[in-house]
């Protein structure tokens, strides 16, 4: 990596085969994310935002460019090699929540410590659902939470590990306005707390406000503010 960037991408494209052709998603795409910074990235539907997140983060691979997470380049890794990269250093809040069902609160937060290899996972999961509010509700499987609940249950996941990096794809989407701002206000506040780098994907102006910076797509193609 170049410079001191926690994520840097260089000349980014994702294209994909569809029956009426090839599909560019992202093109050209040129970032840098500070360390200990909070990026929002903004536009309209289909514009490119979940993509470019995905390939931040190394769940795919670009179609041609290069990127750089925490010092390592992603896109010379293979899948197992990105997997042990953002095992422990980087973590994720989707929208749907992505919680298993068939673990209680407290075992979804254990998770990410145990594929790991941390130490005293328990205690730190306990600690951490207490912090989002959640220490009586660690019992509970995701069906008996609401969506708030099982969105701080996720929050409190994302963040156990310590994670260098934070990537929050649309984690206000599915609540509703005040839910939403309560979830925003403990992702920020989290957020400081960690000193977390954060790329934010959202449709929310306000939530998009509160980041450093913001950077626009539109038909895959980057432009600031």
């Amino acid at each position: 990596m170049e410079g001191t960037a926690a994520i840097e991408a260089r000349k980014v494209s994702k294209r994909v085969a569809a029956p009426e052709g090839t599909l560019q998603l992202l093109a050209d795409i040129e970032l840098e994310v500070a360390a200990g910074e909070s990026l929002a990235v903004v536009g309209p539907s289909g514009a490119g935002k979940s993509t470019l997140l995905g390939l931040l983060a190394g769940l795919d691979l670009p179609s041609s460019g290069r990127i750089w997470l925490d010092g390592s380049e992603l896109t010379a890794l293979d899948e197992d090699g990105r997997a042990a990269l953002r095992a422990g250093r980087v973590g994720f809040v989707f929208q749907s929540f992505q919680l298993l069902s068939n673990l209680t609160a407290r075992e979804n937060v254990m998770l990410p410590l145990e594929l790991a290899g941390a130490n005293g996972a328990g205690g730190r999961a306990d600690e951490v659902l207490d912090r989002v509010g959640l220490g009586r509700r660690g019992a509970h499987y995701p069906y008996q939470l609401s969506g708030g609940e099982q969105q701080r249950v996720a929050l409190a996941r994302a963040f156990a590990p310590g994670p260098r990096i934070l990537f929050a794809d649309e984690p206000t989407g599915n609540l509703d306005q005040r839910t939403g701002a309560v979830v925003g206000d403990l992702l920020f506040s989290l957020n400081r707390e960690f000193a977390t780098t954060l790329v934010l994907v959202t449709h929310d102006r306000d939530l998009a406000e509160r980041c450093v910076r913001t950077v626009s797509l539109d038909e895959g193609r980057m432009a600031d503010g």
